[in-house]
C-alpha cells in the first residue's frame, strides 16, 4: 500500500483509507475481521464520525480493536464534529464535547485527525479556535481539517485558527467529477464551466490539503459499479483493468489516485473480499489517454 503525507502534517498515511460509518450494522467479531483486512492490506487509517450509527460505530470499532492484535499505536484515527439533528454546530462547546464522546467510544487517549463535518452557517471562527486550541494543548487532538468546504470558508477560518487545516474530505468518484469539470470546461460556455466547487480541487493543491474523497463508488442513482444503468463506464473501467490485472471495481479506485492531488480515498465497504480488491488499485498509474477515456466514458464531455 503506498504512502503520502496527510497535507503539511508529519502523518505518513495509506492512500486508501478506511471508512467506518456503516460498522454499526456489524457484530464485533465481523467488525474484527474488516478491521484485520484493511490492516493486513496495508490501510493503517480509519475515519469515523461521532453521528455514524448514532455513535454505535465508534463503539463496534473499539470493541472489534480489541479482538484483534492491532495496537492503537499502529494506526491512525479520524473522527468529525458538527452535525446535529437538523442543524449544524461549531460552538466550542458543541466541538469539546464531541470529541470527548468519541474519545470514550473509540476507548482511547487522542485523535489523529479531527474534522469539521459540514460548514455550519452560524460558526463563529472564534469559537473554533478555542476549541482547537483546547483539544490541541490538552493532546486530545493532534491534527485538523475539515469535510465538505470550500476555499472561501476554510480561508475564513484560517484567520482564526492557530493549527493547519489538512485536509478536506468532499464527494467524488468516476461518476461525481464536478471539482474536475470546472478546470476542464473554463471559459466555456457549456453547464460544466459552472464551477460548484469553487475551484477547491486546484485551492487543496496550492495549500497542501490532501483531499479525502468519500463515496467513491456512487452516482446519483447508488453504486454504479456492476450497475448496467452506467454500462458505458463499467465496460470501460473492465477493458483498461485488463491491462493493469485489476477488475473494473478496483480500477475505479485507481481512476481516482490517478489525479496528481494525492487524494486520499476513503472507502465505504464493510466487505472483506471488496477491501482486498480495492487495496490492488494502490499505486498503479494509468496514462493520460486511459484516465481521460474513462472520464468520457462516464458521459463528460472534454471540449
Amino acid at each position: 500500500m503506498k504512502k503520502i503525507k496527510l497535507g503539511k502534517s508529519d502523518l505518513d498515511v495509506s492512500e486508501i483509507a478506511l471508512g467506518c460509518m456503516r460498522m454499526d450494522k456489524l457484530d464485533p467479531d465481523n467488525a474484527a475481521e474488516v478491521i484485520e483486512t484493511a490492516y493486513e492490506e496495508g490501510i493503517n487509517f480509519y475515519d469515523h464520525a461521532d453521528i455514524y450509527g448514532k455513535g454505535e460505530s465508534e463503539q463496534r470499532f473499539s470493541e472489534a480493536l480489541k479482538k484483534t492484535s492491532i495496537k492503537r499505536e499502529d494506526i491512525l484515527l479520524q473522527s468529525k464534529a458538527g452535525i446535529r439533528s437538523g442543524f449544524f454546530d461549531f460552538s466550542k462547546e458543541h466541538i469539546v464535547s464531541t470529541v470527548e464522546g468519541s474519545l470514550k467510544r473509540l476507548d482511547t487517549d487522542y485523535l489523529d485527525v479531527l474534522l469539521l463535518h459540514r460548514p455550519d452557517a452560524l460558526v463563529e471562527p472564534e469559537e473554533v479556535a478555542e476549541a482547537f486550541n483546547a483539544l490541541h494543548s490538552s493532546g486530545k487532538v493532534k491534527h485538523f481539517g475539515v469535510s465538505n468546504h470550500s476555499p472561501l470558508q476554510i480561508e475564513l477560518l484560517k484567520k482564526y485558527i492557530d493549527q493547519e487545516l489538512i485536509t478536506n474530505q468532499l464527494q467524488f468518484s468516476v461518476m461525481h467529477t464536478g471539482m474536475v469539470d470546472a478546470g476542464i470546461h473554463v471559459n466555456t460556455k457549456n453547464e460544466n464551466s459552472i464551477d460548484h466547487d469553487r475551484a477547491i480541487l486546484d485551492y487543496s493543491r496550492v495549500n497542501d490539503m490532501t483531499v479525502q474523497p468519500w463515496s467513491p463508488v456512487h452516482a446519483e442513482k447508488g453504486v454504479f459499479l456492476n450497475n448496467p444503468e452506467y454500462k458505458e463506464v463499467n465496460d470501460k473501467l473492465s477493458e483498461i483493468g485488463k491491462i493493469y490485472d485489476l477488475d473494473n471495481e478496483a480500477m475505479a479506485i485507481a481512476w481516482i489516485l490517478r489525479l496528481p492531488a494525492k487524494m486520499q480515498v476513503i472507502l465505504g465497504t464493510m466487505t472483506p473480499e471488496r477491501i482486498r480488491n480495492y487495496a490492488k488499485a494502490s499505486g498503479v498509474k494509468m496514462t493520460r489517454e486511459e484516465w481521460y477515456s474513462i472520464y468520457r466514458a462516464a458521459g463528460n464531455i472534454v471540449p
